[in-house]
């Protein structure tokens, strides 16, 4: 039997759609931690700044962010205790579960998020004008589309 990559099924489809969409995303992510370093937040590492998805942590508890991210709460506490240790955020008591805890932004970290919003969006420009208006303008509301219906199902065995 051959060992030709030609021979292997799979060769011919091209990547899953799925392999397409990570790539773009760690362009995006890529985008993001460079932008966040040049405007001077280089006390960070990429993972912190990919805790920040939309609509932001404020107000989020940890296992929350935890589950948004897709990291153990373990991790998402370390990372968050980086963040604290260097004046982003506080951990406060959550007024509706004074057991649990709450993501409160300080001034630096809502910095930090507009610089990161900023990035997103310069990251989005760059794709559409890359695709043009009419390709940008499928591909987003496809996506949009996407998330709706998907948002929720469970993954088949």
């Amino acid at each position: 039997m051959s060992s030709d990559s030609s021979d292997h099924p799979d060769s011919e489809r091209g990547p899953y759609v799925g392999a397409l969409l990570r790539d773009v995303w760690q362009w995006v992510r890529d985008q993001l931690y460079v932008s966040v370093v040049a405007a001077g937040f280089d006390d960070l590492n990429a993972a912190h700044v990919g805790l920040w998805r939309y609509p932001g942590l404020e107000g989020l508890r940890p296992s929350q962010l935890a589950d948004r991210v897709g990291i153990t709460k373990q991790s998402v506490n370390d990372l968050l205790g980086h963040l604290e240790a260097h004046g982003y955020l506080q951990r406060v008591p959550d007024l509706a579960d004074g057991r649990a805890r709450v993501i409160r932004l300080t001034s630096k970290g809502r910095r930090l998020e507009q610089t990161i919003y900023a990035a997103a969006g310069a990251a989005q420009l760059r794709i559409a004008e890359t695709l043009g208006p009419r390709r940008f303008g499928q591909l987003q509301s496809s996506l949009v589309l996407l998330t709706e219906q998907l948002a929720g199902s469970l993954a088949v065995a």
